[in-house]
């Protein structure tokens, strides 16, 4: 019988950000996501050397630290294809860190979307496409293959989980939100409904969220959060199940919560004392799903994520901005992709990543200051007028370029 353990998934992402593009641009600026000095707001190449400086160069020294230390850590990541693009022309040391990770054998990679996109549920074969490259990408990185996947923003449904089992996944990844769940665990391994070999694993949403959103939170009323009092938390949550998936953001470390916080000194903490636990085990993914059967067939109908109080698409579609932008944006894809100009397609595909999108949404409260934290932008609006110029544009250069395409919406 398998002991109780963790799987601790990290993502990590960085996207393109479209720059202030005007309409006094369009037809005369192919420049989309400006890497000049005076776009310092969203400048791509300034954003990334910082985040790399802040979170993704010492948790990875921080990982290797504790992969050398301890025998029985082990831990899973996504790396997104616009991450590692802006990695290798910007910080190729982050690569290089990542590969000695990644070649211990105790970190696993995951399949998802190269652009960080929610093509699935506008565009299957787009959606197939960029899974393959991503494949691609990191076979020829790392020198290894993604078994297992997850769509971006854990956006997921009983389709999802049904495609993934016929591309030949092992295993899912989704969040454990209560309205799916209802009364059961998110420690078990589930089975989609129509399937037969893959396995479900859904994120232990309170738990994670502990350290990624409340860590350095100083009115909520369990802080601080030490090690004792979290490992306590998990050992609890042991009773409904015996896996635990802490799923987050990478740039958790460092970048929404700040070294300064303490979150590095936590985190090693953490991990080397349950590392030392004879009783209890790391788990990556596949481990996970090796180590344990799924209890129940879990139906999914609707589409879940692991953003915003909802937990739904709503981030990224829920006012009329976003679902016009979208729909520009996959209105291009068959005039785009016939023209076989690989310059166009990829500023299309990067202004496909979700958080083109995200940008946009004007939710208010908790909600609401979550995406105006993340966005460069001083305005929902902003983001949408610039993001449609950029659309206008592209349909300029298939009118002037190759006779194709429509300068309207």
């Amino acid at each position: 019988m398998s002991q109780p353990g963790i799987a601790l998934y990290l993502h990590v992402h960085q996207p393109y950000r479209v720059r202030p593009y005007t309409v006094f641009d369009t037809a005369d600026s192919h420049e989309y996501f400006s890497t000049t000095r005076d776009d310092a707001s969203s400048n791509n190449e300034v954003i990334f050397k910082k985040v790399a400086d802040k979170s993704y160069r010492p948790m990875n020294q921080l990982l290797e630290k504790l992969l050398s230390e301890n025998d029985s850590f082990k831990l899973s990541l996504s790396i997104t294809g616009t991450f590692l693009e802006q990695a290798e022309q910007w910080a190729p040391d982050v690569i290089a860190s990542f590969q000695r990770i990644i070649a211990t054998g105790r970190v696993e990679i995951l399949a998802e979307t190269y652009h960080h996109s929610l093509a699935f549920f506008y565009s299957l074969p787009e959606f197939e496409r960029q899974v393959a490259l991503h494949r691609k990408k990191i076979e020829a990185i790392f020198g290894v293959t993604p078994t297992v996947f997850r769509n971006t923003e854990l956006a997921y449904n009983d389709q999802v989980g049904q495609w993934a089992e016929k591309a030949g996944y092992k295993g899912v990844l989704a969040e454990g939100w209560d309205t799916v769940l209802d009364w059961r665990s998110p420690n078990h391994i589930y089975r989609p409904p129509a399937t037969n070999s893959i396995g479900l694993l859904l994120k232990n949403y309170q738990l994670s969220d502990d350290i990624a959103f409340r860590f350095s939170n100083q009115s909520w009323n369990e802080w601080p959060l030490t090690t004792d009092k979290y490992a306590s938390w998990v050992e609890n949550s042991f009773e409904k199940g015996p896996l635990v998936n802490l799923f987050m953001d990478y740039e958790t470390f460092g970048e929404h919560q700040w070294a300064d916080t303490g979150i590095f000194g936590f985190f090693d903490t953490f991990i080397s004392d349950w590392a030392s636990r004879e009783d209890r085990q790391f788990y990556t993914v596949s481990d996970a799903l090796s180590a344990f059967s799924p209890v129940a067939e879990l139906t999914v109908p609707q589409t879940t994520t692991w953003a915003d109080t909802e937990r739904d698409l709503s981030a990224w579609t829920g006012n009329s901005m976003q679902r016009e932008a979208l729909r520009h944006l996959y209105a291009l894809e068959h005039d785009i992709l016939r023209t076989e100009d690989t310059a166009l397609i990829t500023d299309w595909r990067r202004l496909g990543a979700s958080d083109a999108v995200y940008y946009m949404s004007t939710k208010w409260l908790d909600d609401g200051d979550v995406h105006a934290y993340f966005s460069p932008y001083d305005s929902p609006y902003d983001a949408f007028l610039y993001y449609i110029n950029v659309i206008r544009d592209l349909r300029w250069r298939l009118m002037s370029n190759h006779g194709t395409g429509h300068l309207h919406g």
